[in-house]
């Protein structure tokens, strides 16, 4: 607990400066930091987690990406894609499968947020943001270098929306954890 206070305080200090952040290390995984936001040490075995929704939001902003778990029986991680195209806009499943968190639900909080939190938000990357999101990396030139492992099968105890890139000689990919199985995106 006391890590992930650390954490947030550590973001929302940063949330009005144009900076980088590195968790896990003080090196991080490129070389080169001039296009990363927001960036975890490699080889860790871990992943970053996905915020879990009961109710998809109704106005989503573009690129927002999510753990589905509107019906408990069948989530599954979603990506928001505003792109005109008939077909391709809307919310575009990663997950390719259902999972059944009912269990890992019952143990998360369903009371509603005070009404100064509802709007909280930690912003990398900006001074100020029109995206909705409880943190938000703001940049037209700047991304996330998600959490790097070489396999996901040596994450001991992966948790519903858990997403990571697999850097495995010859089979390189995002992989994502929708609670019961891996989906794998290959570039």
């Amino acid at each position: 607990m006391k890590k992930i206070i650390s954490l947030l305080l550590l973001i929302i200090s940063f949330s009005g400066v144009n900076a980088q952040i590195i968790i896990g290390d003080a090196v991080g995984t490129a070389a080169v930091k001039t296009s990363v936001l927001l960036e975890f040490a490699a080889n860790q075995n871990k992943g970053i987690i996905l915020p879990y929704v009961r109710t998809l939001p109704a106005t989503p902003t573009e690129g927002t990406i999510l753990l589905d778990a509107s019906t408990p029986t069948a989530a599954r991680i979603k990506v928001y894609n505003a792109n005109s195209t008939s077909g391709t806009n809307g919310w575009l499943d990663l997950s390719g499968q259902n999972a059944d968190i009912s269990s890992v639900l019952a143990t998360q909080p369903t009371i509603a947020a005070a009404p100064e939190l509802i709007t909280a938000k930690a912003i990398v990357g900006a001074d100020n943001t029109t995206a909705s999101g409880v943190l938000v990396l703001e940049s037209t030139t700047k991304a996330i270098v998600l959490p790097i492992v070489e396999d996901v099968q040596n994450i001991p105890s992966p948790s519903p929306g858990m997403m990571v890139y697999v850097n495995k000689s010859g089979n390189k990919r995002l992989a994502v954890y929708n609670g019961s199985k891996w989906s794998f995106w290959r570039p």
